[in-house]
């Protein structure tokens, strides 16, 4: 009796798993559900049968038949109601990544479900959520990149054309044209520089170095404009601190950061360039007194064209914030803006110390 149970568990182990192997190979997740709801009944159902015929000689062969029928009748019911509830779910999150696919940018899928159904379609509504912002950005750098290069452009013809048409003289305009040109050598070297941020082509050759003399050095940048809007340049940073970095790459961060700051701080305020090491990273922080920043700039300062001034007539094409974050996380650090204590915006980003 023993050895004939020993068979009967063995023989149905063997056929269970040859089965779910199978199950594996049904098309969708709706079929092998339903297949498993069976899978999970008959086996124990065959066994329950075999072993009723092996101790009654199927004399009660009814009873256990009707018995294990209903049981088997009730768990299939339940599995296939399990079943058609998380392939709806999945259902519905299969019809918003087609909605989306066809370019339906709005589509989301709703986050309910089990669990895990609900996950996917949490991560599926981020990334048609950054998908869209991505759309959007996209739409904005074409409008912008044109304005941009088209100022300057414009510029140039209509002096040309009045050096063509002999209403100024050649020594009048040529300061101007070189200042037109150089603005768009500028643009340019910008949509260069992020073009390559994107592409991973950038090449940094990391030196483990002092900050203070590129603290310096973009001090020393920015130190005539900041004289002609009296506004005061401070700097804390220890001779002793090192950090790996680029020379070059980090001077255009600070510079950036700088012309931004100055950009909004009002005469006779201040910005001051912070440096603190930590174990594993140093932190440097570009403080100003301005008006500070409001929800829309904390989260949209670093996209590239966008600009506080939504009139567009303050300088600038709006991307050295965003080329200044390319190049901190091309460092592998990280950079962040937060209000200031005491009023003003203080803009952050980290450097490895080793």
């Amino acid at each position: 009796m023993i050895a004939t149970a020993v068979i009967v568990a063995l023989s149905t182990l063997a056929v269970g798993l040859a089965l779910a192997f199978l199950l594996r190979l049904l098309p969708t997740v709706r079929l092998q559900l339903v297949g498993l709801a069976f899978l999970a009944v008959l086996v124990p159902l065959g066994a329950v049968l075999l072993s009723g015929w092996v101790m009654f000689h199927m004399g009660d062969d009814v009873k256990i038949l009707a018995v294990t029928a209903a049981s088997a009748l009730t768990a299939i019911v339940a599995a296939l109601v399990v079943a058609r509830s998380i392939a709806d779910s999945i259902d519905r999150v299969r019809g918003a990544s087609v909605e989306l696919a066809k370019g339906d940018l709005d589509a989301r899928a709703p986050e309910d479900g089990p669990a895990e159904v609900a996950d996917l379609a949490a991560a599926f509504n981020e990334m048609g959520e950054n998908l869209q912002r991505l759309f959007d950005t996209r739409r904005e750098l074409v409008a912008w990149a044109s304005h941009d290069l088209r100022t300057p452009l414009a510029n140039i013809q209509a002096m040309l054309e009045a050096l063509e048409d002999g209403l100024g003289r050649s020594e009048e305009y040529i300061p101007a044209l070189r200042e037109q040109a150089a603005v768009l050598s500028q643009l340019v070297d910008d949509l260069f520089e992020l073009a390559r941020i994107d592409a991973n082509a950038l090449t940094l050759e990391l030196q483990r170095l002092p900050v203070a003399p590129v603290v310096s050095s973009s001090l020393r940048g920015v130190e005539a404009e900041a004289r002609l809007r009296q506004i005061r340049l401070a700097a804390e940073v220890g001779d002793e601190v090192e950090a790996r970095f680029a020379p070059d790459k980090l001077e255009r961060v600070l510079m950036n950061l700088l012309t931004n700051a100055l950009r909004h701080t009002p005469s006779d305020g201040s910005v001051a360039v912070r440096v603190a090491a930590f174990r594993n990273e140093v932190r440097v922080a570009v403080e100003d007194t301005g008006e500070g920043l409001d929800a829309e700039a904390r989260t949209r300062m670093f996209d590239r064209f966008w600009r506080a001034d939504r009139s567009r007539s303050s300088r600038g094409a709006g991307l050295g914030l965003a080329i200044a974050r390319g190049l901190v996380e091309a460092h592998g650090g990280r950079i962040w803006a937060e209000d200031r204590e005491g009023g003003g915006a203080r803009v952050c980003f980290t450097l490895p110390a080793s």
